[in-house]
């Protein structure tokens, strides 16, 4: 089940949240206080405990539950699921408080390393007023995932500073290549350089096809990473669950969205101040991305990152692997990090776990 299909009219809603919301420093955007001192949580080890989480849509299949726990446990990791792992309310994993409480019990549990959403879908932001944050805070574990989970790695950064990552889901496809990226930033600790494989499905041509990147504004440029699915993060402007944007590289991805609705989105988030405090933009994936039936005159990806983000003159590439496309990178969400739009590459300046 796509997240799309609950987010159509994402960033219209954020919009119309803005409407209504309390000024802040930035016309029409309320973020949370000053940016927190970088939380990070401790590395991961085989043999530690991962608490796996049902936060957006629902498993509707006891296979789905096998498949995540069977590829944690080939990590080397134990499993544990939460208490509320296979509710359903509709297509969601449960009623809101349910799903939140089972984040707030993981991160609770001194028994547990990590807390790993299963899948994405829709259903994140509905739970956000029933995540206990000072527990976070005090707690710090690792999160990780993508898509919907955008909504949890805004929140978090913006009411703990605790460094997550947005990277494999547990019920994701765990290729060798995503993995490795994986193992050397949340096991390892290492402060990678990530960049685009030069020959991966290549398909014998005689240039780069697949996993392709452009550079929109040549450029180096230092920030704090953040961003995510473009749709959540839209669908969440105007609460208090979006941190300071202030000198951030801001990345972003989406799937199975029509072009007009790219442009309408990032027009939101220029609308909300976060484009004008951008220090530097990656554009990922955006899979199954068209200008849909009856937008014959649609403008193209090329044409709306050329209106939205080359104008503001930042350090901006497109292509990098993140989002909804296999393999794809870990992202420490809230490090300081380094990028080269020239080169498309992406540097942490810093390991995004402690010791």
């Amino acid at each position: 089940m796509r997240r799309r299909y609950f987010l159509k009219s994402g960033a219209t809603a954020g919009v119309m949240a803005l409407a209504g919301a309390k000024m802040a420093a930035v016309p029409g955007l309320v973020h949370s206080d000053a940016p927190f001192a970088p939380l990070k949580p401790k590395r991961l080890q085989p043999g530690d405990t991962v608490g796996l989480v049902a936060p957006a849509t629902a498993v509707f299949q006891d296979v789905e539950q096998d498949i995540a726990r069977e590829s944690l446990e080939a990590l080397g990791l134990k499993v544990k699921l939460g208490p509320h792992m296979r509710d359903r309310h509709g297509y969601l994993g449960g009623e809101d408080k349910a799903r939140a409480d089972d984040i707030n019990h993981f991160f609770g549990d001194s028994s547990i390393s990590a807390v790993l959403p299963i899948r994405g879908g829709w259903g994140c932001a509905r739970l956000l007023p029933y995540l206990d944050f000072d527990l976070i805070k005090k707690n710090p574990k690792v999160l990780m995932g993508y898509s919907d989970i955008t909504a949890l790695h805004n929140s978090i950064q913006a009411k703990t500073g605790l460094i997550t990552f947005h990277g494999p889901l547990g019920g994701g496809r765990w290729d060798a290549w995503s993995v490795d990226y994986m193992k050397r930033v949340v096991f390892g600790g290492e402060a990678v350089t990530m960049s685009n494989p030069k020959s991966m499905n290549d398909r014998n041509s005689l240039t780069q096809i697949d996993n392709r990147t452009r550079t929109i504004t040549p450029g180096k440029a230092r920030g704090r990473i953040m961003g995510g699915n473009l749709t959540v993060l839209t669908a969440i402007l105007g609460s208090p669950y979006v941190p300071d944007y202030s000198n951030a590289i801001l990345f972003l991805e989406d799937v199975q969205e029509n072009l007009y609705r790219i442009d309408r989105m990032l027009t939101s988030l220029k609308l909300a101040g976060i484009l004008s405090k951008a220090k530097g933009v990656i554009f990922g994936t955006c899979s199954e991305c068209g200008p849909g039936n009856d937008n014959y005159a649609a403008l193209t990806m090329e044409e709306i990152l050329a209106d939205h983000v080359k104008s503001l003159g930042v350090p901006a590439w497109q292509g990098a692997m993140i989002g909804h496309n296999t393999p794809q990178w870990t992202i420490p969400f809230g490090l300081e990090v380094e990028i080269d739009a020239t080169a498309c590459t992406v540097t942490m300046l810093e390991s995004g776990v402690s010791s």
